[in-house]
């Protein structure tokens, strides 16, 4: 364990400025979001397929939104854009602590899809603009830890802040994401022509400006897609759990906190290792595995009726994740053109958009039409045909180059 924390100190300072500022954002917004469909549906009071449909409308916001970032980082830098979305993503939340109709959730949570991402989507565009290829997904491994760390926390703590009244935890959500806004300004450096030769003056500007390049991309967009299934599974657990958990079994909010804090500590402790241990294998050899594990944990969720067996689905379900995201998010910075980083990042980083879009819907639909029990196996299933394409894409020779460990340049195929 001292050998692993010893590597981390080769990092430069703005990794580290990037991993306090990705957990202070997710323990902010981690007060609320996990709790946001129980708080919904007691305020309201209106069926669980009818808020997933907010749940939708958000991800299409955020999707939009998100198409619009990655040419606007490309071409003007991070820092600015994360400093406005984290604004943006305070005054949202401030908004939210007074929405009593459900009008109100139409127009916020739209609104808060737009903006949330966008610190995390210029983190993850710095990290490719400096550092290496062969040591891209230790780093994001890196902010991972940085990002659960916050998730173990505030989930924790607003199941606390909940007890007295669910208003607190959006004012304090709010306050941490406005003094990031200040944190950003003060200490972030921009990074974009950092990631170019300065020799070479006219990589500085973007060859392309649009996505037509990367549609016609099909080994990214084959990723991409079988990525989007996987995480329809996890929008499930994230944004319906809560609900299935204490409407089921009496499980309170408190102590489903504390699963999806299990989540969160997991890979703090154990993702940094994870990920360079199985660093020299084929990346879509270990995304083929966290599929599968993803599956299992699906499965145990589908067979538990206890808080001991959620909380092992959990440990099930985390493992896979820790195979399964730094990977794939490693997997596309190498393959991208240095001049379209922030959007393959940005485009990768909406799978959890659509998937959110889809995942709620289809899992509340098989929750109100079949059983409750449903939405896990469903899950389940969508998991188990990504294990299966990214099985069929790992057979084909023009992935196998795509182990991350060359320059983007070499990668492409």
């Amino acid at each position: 364990m001292l050998h692993r924390f010893r590597l981390l100190t080769r990092y430069s300072s703005q990794i580290w400025l990037l991993f306090w500022g990705t957990f202070a954002s997710s323990m902010g917004q981690s007060l609320v979001w996990p709790f946001l469909t129980i708080y919904i549906r007691e305020r309201l009071d209106i069926p669980l397929t009818q808020i997933t449909l907010l749940f939708t409308l958000q991800s299409v916001a955020g999707f939009t939104a998100t198409t619009l970032l990655g040419p606007v980082m490309d071409r003007l830098g991070r820092k600015k854009p994360m400093s406005g979305g984290l604004l943006a993503s305070g005054l949202t939340l401030l908004l939210m602590s007074q929405a009593f109709s459900l009008w109100h959730w139409a127009i916020l949570l739209p609104l808060y899809g737009m903006v949330n991402s966008v610190f995390r989507i210029g983190s993850y565009a710095m990290v490719a603009d400096l550092v290496a290829s062969e040591r891209r997904a230790e780093v994001y491994a890196v902010l991972r830890m940085g990002d659960n760390l916050g998730i173990a926390i505030g989930p924790a703590f607003g199941g606390i802040l909940i007890a007295g009244g669910y208003t607190l935890s959006y004012l304090l959500a709010a306050v941490i994401q406005l003094s990031l806004v200040v944190f950003v300004s003060l200490n972030i450096h921009e990074t974009l022509a950092a990631s170019t030769n300065a020799s070479d003056a006219s990589l500085l500007v973007p060859k392309t400006v649009g996505y037509g390049a990367m549609l016609r991309d099909y080994p990214f967009l084959s990723v991409w897609v079988l990525y989007i299934l996987v995480q329809i599974a996890s929008s499930m657990v994230f944004m319906l759990l809560g609900v299935y958990v204490k409407e089921n079994f009496g499980i309170s909010e408190d102590r489903f906190g504390f699963i999806v804090g299990t989540n969160a500590v997991m890979v703090v402790l154990f993702q940094y290792g994870i990920t360079r241990l199985v660093d020299h294998h084929t990346p879509l050899r270990m995304m083929t595995a966290g599929a599968l594990i993803y599956a299992a944990g699906m499965a145990v969720f589908g067979l538990s009726d206890r808080f001991v067996a959620f909380l092992g689905g959990m440990v099930v379900f985390t493992m896979g994740e820790m195979l399964l995201v730094p990977t794939g998010t490693a997997l596309v910075a190498n393959i991208a053109p240095p001049d379209m980083r922030a959007r393959y990042i940005g485009v990768f980083s909406l799978s959890f958009r659509v998937a959110a879009g889809i995942g709620p819907v289809l899992g509340g639909y098989l929750s109100d039409a079949i059983a409750p029990v449903a939405t896990w196996y469903g899950g389940m299933s969508a998991c188990l045909i990504a294990a299966l394409g990214y099985l069929i894409l790992l057979r084909r020779w023009r992935f196998e180059g795509l182990a991350g460990k060359k320059s983007p340049a070499k990668t492409r195929i």
